[in-house]
């Protein structure tokens, strides 16, 4: 198995920490009689050597002793090895991808005896690798044939679908075959879960072979799956030992065959979404919990991405905060969360698990101040009144949950009774404290969205020792005076504002200062010279202060024209607006709007904002406004992550456009 290993320059070599000379231990780790060694080797060849996708040259170095190790059959748990070999030549990125890729093809050949090993798990992680190494179509597709025909693991005849789906999207020119064999696989009398895995190759290569009734058909198949798997005893847990292989894996549903087939039939089905909100409701309403929990987490997906009437299915997800598995409870809880004012068809169901588990109004950490916890922090985003009691409660309580502040803009009017307790846990705040910062920006949103101008004294004692002496509060000077100016007590502080102007928070003293004493000279000159010379924040923040002068700013004209064609595009987008505000002629204005919008799609919030502004003048524009309200994929809908506020951006985007093209 390791011939040759010691002759290899391991030290030379590198990996994602430093000098791969740790590397032979991991190769001769994959090979140990103990489980928990094997997985702790599996585990460094993922974190070091096979780091996040990435190729090195000891990754390189290491695939003729992985495919030693593969082959041989008194090695234990050879799937994992197989499944490396597999990442490393498909899954690479770096320059020396394509090298891992060529490494892996030219031992294609070791892949065809190990799709008919002993060991199911090496046979299910070779099914794919036969396909996405193997350069004969026709041969390939021989060899799938043969291994569905005498295969009877269920796991494996899954995999080799999955080969079939990706032989397909593969060798397009070769693909009756496989497209014959899918369409047998998915009707009867095959296993409901290999039927399912069928219909999602089908669906992702050959929507046009997939049966009129797909969504009732695999609603049905889900329900019969579930009720076969339910009579089967659970497997036991293999991944015992603390590595990230083994969290990785404990972290993954409980269900994960079902999460996988359910998934690839949703991501084939796209955009429609029609189709897809009736499968997570026939999902959702399963009798298995199993198949709820998965839902549930594929519902975030569908809800991120696409705009659409999602009543129904939320109101289903809502129901599922009275299971009694805490994880099935816990996804719906956290997918809520991401709704705000979409959860409403839940709030019921939010409030009822409020009200009957106290203990779930925070989440406490091993270390650091409690959260709020997520079933409150739901209700509020929805912006469900019933969520002040609970909020008056923890504010009153010896700690305030971090982040409950920020949770209140949400409840509009109806959180009004929560002012006096904001005002006294601004007062109760330790200056010193190194966690000042942490706790009082959450309050000082809050006091904002009050207009709590009761708390002036509370906000302004955060400032006690500015300029000069405010340790760690110096990171909230700009959020205390913007939470003066928009209380109305600018002028209280106008002495300090006056020091702050030479100051990196020039434009929001600046800006406060003309709310304080509406005189142009005095900060006309600053907000300027902020524009044309100061950082990359300086300039967009001295562009917003000069909207809110307006016509007294028109000496700055020269200034932000340039400033709105060159920059950044949020620093030309917020010139643009100041433009508007400042000249009221919409003839330079337009452009800037238009290349933002095309630009970047996150500013079209703010650029839809700019539009009701201008009212009338903006309906040059009305092409973008219409397009986005016609569009089905939300704004913020990006691959391979998102925003906790993805959703609400775009409801407001929406929100937003729908007022501006009323007012045209």
């Amino acid at each position: 198995m390791f011939t040759g290993i010691d002759e290899v320059d391991w030290a030379s070599l590198r990996h994602a920490y430093g000098s791969a000379e740790d590397v032979p231990a991991l190769l001769r780790g994959l090979a140990s009689a103990d489980a928990a060694e094997r997985e702790v080797a599996l585990d460094g060849m993922y974190g070091a050597v096979h780091h996040q996708g990435n190729v090195y040259d000891s990754t390189l170095a290491c695939v003729p002793f992985l495919f030693s190790l593969a082959a041989r059959e008194e090695v234990a748990d050879r799937g994992g090895i197989v499944e490396l070999l597999v990442s490393i030549g498909s899954e690479s990125v770096g320059g020396a991808g394509a090298r891992a890729q060529a490494a892996v093809r030219a031992g294609a050949e070791a892949f065809v005896p190990l799709a008919g090993d002993p060991d199911a798990g090496v046979r299910q992680a070779a099914a794919g690798a036969l396909v996405r190494f193997l350069d004969e179509p026709a041969r390939v597709l021989g060899l799938l044939r043969q291994r569905i025909t005498v295969e009877r693991d269920a796991r494996v005849l899954l995999a080799l679908t999955e080969g079939l789906g990706l032989f397909v999207r593969r060798h397009p020119a070769h693909a009756a075959g496989a497209l014959d064999l899918l369409t047998t696989q998915s009707a009867p009398p095959y296993d409901p879960g290999l039927r399912l895995a069928a219909l999602g190759q089908l669906a992702l290569g050959a929507p046009g072979r997939l049966p009129a009734d797909l969504v009732p058909t695999a609603v049905r198949l889900l329900r019969e799956r579930s009720a076969r798997r339910s009579g089967v005893p659970g497997e036991p847990d293999r991944w015992g030992a603390d590595t990230l292989v083994g969290r990785i894996r404990r972290l993954r549903p409980s269900d994960e065959e079902g999460s996988h087939l359910l998934r690839t039939l949703h991501t084939a089905l796209g955009d429609r979404v029609d189709d897809r909100i009736a499968l997570l409701t026939g999902q959702l309403a399963s009798p298995d919990a199993m198949d709820r929990g998965n839902a549930v987490w594929m519902s975030a997906g569908l809800l991120r991405a696409w705009r659409a009437d999602y009543t129904e299915p939320v109101a289903l997800i809502g129901a599922q905060l009275a299971a009694d598995q805490d994880p099935l409870r816990d996804a719906a809880v956290s997918v809520l969360g991401e709704l705000f004012e979409l959860a409403a068809p839940a709030a019921d169901d939010l409030h009822a698990l409020v009200t009957t588990r106290p203990d779930l109004w925070t989440h406490r950490w091993e270390r650091g101040t409690p959260t709020l916890g997520g079933c409150v922090k739901a209700l509020a985003r929805s912006g469900d009144a019933r969520a002040v009691p609970v909020l008056a409660q923890l504010l009153a309580g010896p700690v305030t949950p971090g982040g409950l502040g920020f949770e209140v803009v949400h409840l509009g009017r109806a959180a009004a009774p929560l002012a006096p307790a904001v005002r006294d846990r601004l007062g109760r705040l330790v200056l010193d404290s190194p966690e000042v910062v942490e706790r009082a920006a959450p309050l000082l949103a809050a006091a904002r969205a009050l207009g709590c101008a009761e708390a002036v004294p509370e906000v302004r004692r955060l400032l006690r020792g500015a300029p000069g002496d405010l340790g760690v509060r110096d990171r909230l000077v700009g959020q205390v005076v913007a939470t003066l100016d928009a209380l109305g007590a600018a002028a209280e502080i106008a002495p300090l504002l006056r020091e702050l102007l030479t100051t990196r928070y020039a434009p929001v003293a600046a800006g406060a200062l003309w709310s304080a004493e509406g005189d142009a000279d005095a900060v006309l000159p600053v907000l300027v010279r902020e524009l044309t010379g100061g950082g990359l924040g300086s300039r967009r923040l001295a562009a917003e202060q000069l909207a809110r002068l307006g016509p007294a700013a028109r000496a700055a004209l020269p200034e932000l024209r340039r400033a709105a064609r060159s920059g950044r595009v949020w620093e030309r987008l917020a010139a643009g607006r100041a433009l508007w505000h400042v000249g009221r002629d919409p003839g330079p204005v337009l452009p800037v709007l238009r290349a933002a919008w095309q630009e970047n799609r996150l500013t079209r919030g703010t650029v839809a904002r700019c539009l009701l502004d201008l009212g009338p003048a903006g309906v040059p524009l009305r092409d973008l406004v219409g397009t986005e309200l016609a569009a089905a994929r939300r704004h913020t809908a990006r691959a391979g992550g998102y925003g906790s506020h993805d959703i609400a951006k775009d409801e407001a985007l929406l929100r937003t456009c729908r007022e501006v093209a009323a007012g045209w």
